[in-house]
């Protein structure tokens, strides 16, 4: 066998270490032991919107559609029904920093689906064909004398849809607006304008540069065989002799100086608003541990401070919807408040919004409230170790959007020592009301 790299990792809640292996190539292959009859194999490629730009803007979601669509061994469509009839979950998904495809079912009688899986999804990642007759011909937005209906229409028709969407447009507005230069700003789904007119050339391009050995990482998860799956790996992973890509380094943004506001107009009944602010590197655990823990606090379910302040406990409350999100990426993730609120109610409802964000950056948070949160994210950490589905997404997050998985290890001691204060100072930092970004969304 060829010369590889191994390392353990002490994975939380699991039975035995995780054990990676590195390849001469540089492929990565990670196997998690988890008891039990199902196993997951996924591969995920260091490739998404962080590596487009404005010509070909939503080319790795494209390109995650297209995968599926047959092999020089297999035609469109035996990938899914030869799994599917099996019992497997078969699905991609792409993102800023990534695209991933997994598969997950049962092993079989004698491992024989898992063997099985493996090979064809092996087969997807390295030998797609990515037909002209599946992809369907370039054409102008526009020209209704295209009758083809291929995969080209199916992504504009999911842009399509997701773009009347209120959310999705205050989501894009404020996201862009957050940043000046990093590929962040872009939308990952793409515009219908870039996908009707991109040609299959430059598609195959894109695959042979990114799906390189040294940015995909293959994870299998389950009660298998370490030693005959590993030998199966190394052998069905065969990219002869393709070279590597090494992504470029991004310089990353820095907040805007002064709150930015954004009002745009639409055919709705209610107001929307989202306001965003620019958060930690992904590897920063501490950091995002305490922007987890604010997450759970302000905006997070109906025990949040937001939903009680703002909706439960007053008589006629001005939102439908008010709530927190907080995203992890590589180069720095987003926190998000994001509401839905009464039409005529825009300023009250800022306003509002406003004087919560002020309570909590004056120091306000309770020592209740702060251990409530740690002990919802210890006990979120937990169920991440239950199935093979969620091992194997959580090891590829690590792996993929970290570049180490040994913050795994260290998450727990990280969690368990983060202190009210550097929770305070985290807040202070990233989510200053100067370095916010809203944009509103009103009725015509």
């Amino acid at each position: 066998m060829e010369n590889i790299i191994k390392k353990e990792i002490n994975y939380p809640y699991l039975t035995r270490p995780v054990e990676i292996y590195e390849r001469e190539n540089g492929h990565k292959i990670v196997l998690a032991h988890k008891e039990g009859g199902l196993v997951n194999v996924s591969s995920w490629v260091k490739t998404g919107s962080i590596n487009e730009n404005d010509e070909n803007n939503g080319i790795s979601h494209f390109l995650e559609h297209l995968m599926f669509k047959g092999t020089h061994k297999h035609k469109a469509g035996y990938f899914d029904k030869t799994l599917e009839a099996k019992g497997a979950i078969v699905n991609a998904a792409t993102w800023k920093d990534y695209t991933f495809y997994y598969v997950t079912l049962p092993k079989g009688p004698n491992d024989a689906y898992l063997k099985e899986a493996v090979e064809l999804h092996a087969d997807m990642m390295l030998d797609p064909v990515i037909p002209e007759d599946e992809i369907g011909p370039a054409f102008t937005l526009g020209d209704d004398n295209v009758l083809q209906k291929r995969e080209r229409h199916v992504v504009i028709e999911e842009i399509r849809m997701r773009q009347d969407q209120p959310w999705t447009k205050i989501y894009n507005s404020t996201n862009k607006n957050m940043y000046t230069s990093h590929p962040y700003r872009r939308d990952v789904i793409g515009f219908p304008e870039t996908i009707a007119s991109i040609p299959r050339e430059t598609i195959l391009d894109y695959y042979r540069t990114h799906y390189t050995p040294n940015n995909i990482t293959t994870i299998v998860a389950g009660d298998f065989d370490h030693e005959k799956v590993l030998e199966l790996l190394c052998k069905e992973f065969d990219f002869k002799g393709r070279e590597n890509f090494q992504n470029p380094q991004h310089q990353l943004d820095k907040p805007v100086d002064e709150a930015k506001y954004i009002e745009l107009k639409g055919k709705i009944n209610t107001g929307f608003a989202i306001t965003g602010w620019l958060g930690p590197i992904a590897r920063d655990l501490k950091a995002n541990i305490a922007l987890e823990i604010i997450n759970i606090i302000l905006g997070e379910g109906q025990s949040s401070r937001l939903y009680q302040n703002l909706i439960e406990k007053v008589a006629e409350p001005v939102f439908n919807v008010v709530a927190t999100d907080f995203y992890n990426f590589k180069d720095g993730g987003n926190f998000f408040v994001q509401a839905n609120y009464k039409a005529d109610k825009k300023d009250e409802a800022l306003e509002l919004i406003k004087s919560e964000l002020e309570k909590l950056l004056k120091g306000d948070m309770t020592e209740r409230e702060f251990n409530k949160a740690k002990k919802k994210l210890k006990a979120r950490f937990a169920e991440s170790a239950e199935t093979v589905s969620d091992i194997a997404e959580n090891i590829g997050y690590y792996m993929t959007v970290c570049d180490d998985l040994d913050l795994v290890e260290q998450y727990s001691e990280a969690l368990d020592s983060i202190t009210m204060a550097e929770v305070n100072e985290a807040a202070q930092k990233y989510l200053a009301l100067n370095h916010s970004v809203t944009t509103v969304l009103l009725p015509e």
